[in-house]
């Protein structure tokens, strides 16, 4: 007899996202270096409005996030009322994708971009267009080509992980301009705190009607393990996206810790700095020893080896030596590995132990 309960058309298709590797077998104590998390973690006062929430966990939380959409308005000069707020900048992704794109509807994005716009379109039974990039950056020209009538949304990471380039803004303005009346470029802004002055993608997003920008509490915030993120655009969108998100899809956890971390900007100024430091120092340090990488605005680098046998004996070595980072396989990045910028110790210890595997070929 034929099987007769069977997933929407799509599912099946969707290789499982798997995340940084956090544990090596019969080591203890490992250095990870492979999800982009804040090495300095979150500021004290989240820990604290963290902790302060324990007395209310038999309430339910508010349904229209307003104080937090508040807090992030009034730090980045935007209006609360085209802000909305979700499980991470994931959901977002996925609230778009529900909203905009299905069958017959095709969703666009870079060859090396983020998994989940791959992922997220064949939920919603939309066709994945994959467009190639040029020396590991996106391509706005053959972005345009790829896109058509059917086109309805177009995802951008800038920066973008894993290969940490970044798109000027008169090339995304030049993307905007170019796409067709029907489609929405979204600008994923997860590591946007850390380019100074950068605003994300906000600005096309407040003057735009086809502009809509995402962003994160996970990295520089080092709120991974809440998952909290957030969309600002045009009120026609986050109205339609409002319809569709749940009433209490954020905790009262995760509001108000949220609320305070992204209040504290001087501790967001002291990260970017750091990162920004041990960024140069480990990019010059392997490039010293023959790996080179691409110039990145991110809080990661991508290291480039001679080949996939040479990039995964080098991930071997290094987990051996407690040493956690990516393996980019799955981003058609086999030759690399994406290494998180830690604090200085850990830098040091990932560029050293990188030096070794290199002398001993």
């Amino acid at each position: 007899m034929k099987d007769t309960i069977r997933p929407q058309p799509g599912i099946l298709d969707i290789a499982l996202y798997e995340g940084g590797k956090a544990h090596v077998a019969g080591v203890a104590n490992p250095v990870k270096l492979s999800s982009n998390e804040n090495p300095f973690g979150a500021p004290d006062r989240a820990k604290e409005a963290f902790s302060r929430t324990v007395h209310s966990l038999h309430r339910y939380p508010n349904t229209d996030h307003r104080s937090l959409r508040e807090a992030i308005g009034d730090v980045h000069g935007l209006d609360p009322d085209r802000i909305i707020c979700g499980v991470g900048s994931d959901e977002i992704i996925t609230f778009l994708c529900q909203a905009y794109a299905g069958p017959r509807d095709e969703v666009v994005f870079t060859e090396h971009g983020f998994l989940m716009y791959r992922i997220s379109a064949l939920a919603v039974g939309a066709t994945p267009v994959e467009v190639p990039e040029r020396e590991r950056m996106a391509d706005v020209d053959a972005i345009l080509r790829a896109c058509n009538s059917r086109t309805r949304l177009v995802f951008i990471a800038n920066p973008n992980n894993p290969t940490g380039t970044m798109l000027s803004l008169a090339e995304l303005e030049r993307l905007a301009d170019g796409l067709p009346k029907q489609a929405i470029l979204v600008i994923d802004g997860a590591y946007a705190e850390y380019v100074e002055g950068y605003d994300g993608g906000a600005a096309l997003a407040t003057d735009r009607p086809n502009v809509f920008m995402t962003r994160t509490f996970s990295k520089i915030y080092g709120l991974g393990g809440l998952r909290i993120g957030w969309g600002y655009g045009p009120r026609a969108i986050i109205d339609v996206l409002n319809r569709i998100r749940g009433p209490f899809n954020l905790s009262t956890t995760q509001l108000e810790t949220a609320e305070a971390a992204v209040r504290d900007q001087d501790w967001v100024a002291r990260c970017r700095m750091e990162n920004a430091r041990m960024r140069h120092w480990l990019s010059e340090a392997l490039a010293e020893i023959g790996v080179p990488t691409d110039t990145s605005m991110a809080n990661f680098v991508l290291a480039r080896f001679g080949g996939v046998e040479e990039a995964e004996a080098c991930d071997e070595f290094l987990q051996k030596q407690g040493l956690i980072v990516r393996r980019v396989a799955s981003y058609k990045l086999p030759h690399c590995l994406r290494i998180t910028v830690g604090d200085e110790a850990s830098c040091r210890r990932v560029a050293h132990a990188i030096g070794q595997f290199k002398g001993l070929k």
